[in-house]
């Protein structure tokens, strides 16, 4: 089996060299980087199978960074901040990010959110694989299309680019259209791993997807609140 390639970006030499050694342990191949422009360089000249990244990093910032990425890839993209402000969580997840941790953290958190990220990357490779143009790949429901091939989601023929795990949330709703998902079962399906109380990263996704699709995020359409349970897809007229 392939090790996995961790790309490790992170000033603290003594944090870096904790999580290198930590995911090494896990048989995992951990590349270190200690500011954005090294990172960047190589993820130019290597294949990595996910990125760690500290935003608060020299000479190119992980906000920069991390828009360099997505601009070429979708590779899973962890963030590490010291900041536990919601604003720098909606931006990081905007941006592409597929999942925030706080500093400190714990490493038994952090090798199992690494090893979901993979677990999810390497499934959707297998079936890409096995099936890499699907029959039918848009999802069609009333006013909103939601493409698999472009990971796009078109209101009334409006096209709105969905990072992966918003497309795997509206997709989820999607395809089970007035069923209501708690915030667990929502956190377990899109993300692989088990679901932490307090964490508020999927009403983060969901507030995002509002954003991009709904056509007043204050009165949503499409994405229903169903107050003290969780989320369903019940398009309003």
């Amino acid at each position: 089996m392939t090790q996995a390639r961790v790309l490790v970006v992170e000033d603290d030499p003594d944090v870096n060299r904790l999580i290198v050694k930590t995911l090494e342990r896990e048989h995992m191949a951990a590349v270190p980087a200690y500011d954005g422009l090294e990172a960047d360089a190589a993820l130019q000249h290597s294949e990595f199978d996910l990125v760690i990244l500290d935003l608060m990093i020299p000479r190119l910032d992980g906000w920069e960074l991390l828009t360099r990425i997505r601009a070429a890839s979708r590779i899973p993209v962890i963030i590490l901040s010291a900041r536990d402000e919601e604003t720098d969580k909606i931006v990081g997840l905007g941006l592409g990010a597929d999942d925030y941790m706080t500093k400190p953290f714990g490493v038994n958190e952090l090798k199992a959110r690494v090893k979901a990220h993979l677990r999810r990357q390497a499934y959707y490779a297998e079936m890409r694989h096995a099936s890499p143009e699907p029959s039918d790949p848009v999802i069609r429901l009333g006013r909103v299309e939601l493409d698999g091939r472009l990971y796009q989601c078109r209101v009334n023929g409006v096209a709105h680019d969905l990072t992966a795990k918003e497309f795997e949330i509206v997709k989820l709703l999607m395809t089970s259209p007035n069923r209501i998902f708690t915030k667990s079962q929502i956190y377990e399906r899109v993300w692989g791993d088990e679901y932490v109380a307090d964490d508020n990263t999927v009403m983060v996704h969901i507030r995002r997807i509002r954003k991009k699709i709904e056509p007043d995020p204050s009165e949503p359409q499409f994405i229903q609140t169903v107050w003290g349970i969780g989320y369903k897809w019940g398009e309003r007229r």
